[in-house]
């Protein structure tokens, strides 16, 4: 299973402490692994309107079947909570 979703007013490092509290252990800056599941975290700017820059964190999350779709889903709900609170 394999999902995409990007956070905007975050920072990787934010992202990784997140997923961390989620139960993952860092592998380096931007991989976390849990049980069943991985995510891959990048981050690059985005323009908002004429004058204004964000950070957009990307994570691509990765689960094995055995973790099961619910559980996956509810891992990626649960950090989206997080990040929402964080970001503007």
């Amino acid at each position: 299973m394999e999902r995409t979703k990007e956070f905007r007013g975050i920072s990787v490092r934010l992202a990784r402490n997140y997923l961390e509290n989620l139960g993952g252990t860092a592998v380096d800056d931007t991989t976390v692994e849990g049980d069943g599941w991985r995510a891959d975290l990048s981050a690059e700017k985005v323009s908002i309107g004429p004058s204004l820059q964000l950070t957009e964190v990307t994570i691509a999350f990765e689960a094995d079947e055995a973790l099961g779709e619910d559980r996956f889903e509810e891992l990626i709900e649960d950090f989206s909570r997080k990040a929402m609170r964080a970001g503007g």
